[in-house]
């Protein structure tokens, strides 16, 4: 039994149902949560050792990388049953959305260095880390996430069993030997 369907087991009935009527959305807020910590990880270390000085550049390398890895894991596990498009058309979409998501998720952090001069020497090393923290990783994150949801699901992936797989048969003994 896959470890999904072992949580789901352990769940009272009315939140199963709900998890399971919504697994879509569900599994590509997992997506979001593994790109996140990539996001997060790449972003600090670029931030704190050879992009000190440019905060938004930091993050923005970060949600590159991070929509690299959120394209494979959203096309071969969230939206694995949906398409409607030729793989190279849909990664083109998928890259131009996330695009526009990664300039949405700029946007604030931009917004608090830049428009409210939420940095140093203007406020403190703390406040500024703060703010950097909860304008750039944690509203960017969102706007762009809500953005990305809406996009995919009308543009990149529209067709909700666009891409059923075909079930595998297993060969038995009998059609081994009719073989």
């Amino acid at each position: 039994m896959a470890f999904v369907d072992t949580v789901l087991a352990r769940l009272p009935q009315p939140v199963r149902s709900l998890l399971i009527k919504h697994r879509e959305m569900l599994k590509f807020a997992v997506v979001g949560g593994v790109c996140f910590v990539v996001t997060n990880a790449v972003n600090y270390a670029l931030k704190l050792t050879v992009l000190n000085r440019n905060p938004v550049t930091a993050l923005i390398v970060a949600v590159i990388i991070a929509t690299i890895v959120s394209y494979i894991l959203n096309r071969e596990w969230s939206f694995r049953d949906r398409g409607g498009r030729e793989r190279p058309h849909e990664a083109a979409l998928f890259f131009l959305i996330s695009g526009i998501g990664v300039g949405l998720n700029a946007l604030p952090l931009w917004v608090s260095r830049y428009l409210f001069d939420l940095e140093v020497p203007h406020v403190t090393l703390l406040t500024q880390e703060i703010a950097d923290f909860g304008f750039g990783i944690i509203l960017g994150t969102l706007i762009a996430m809500v953005f990305r949801w809406w996009a995919f699901k009308k543009w990149v992936f529209p067709e909700a069993e666009g891409r059923v797989r075909p079930l595998r048969v297993v060969p038995t003994d009998e059609d081994e030997q009719a073989a």
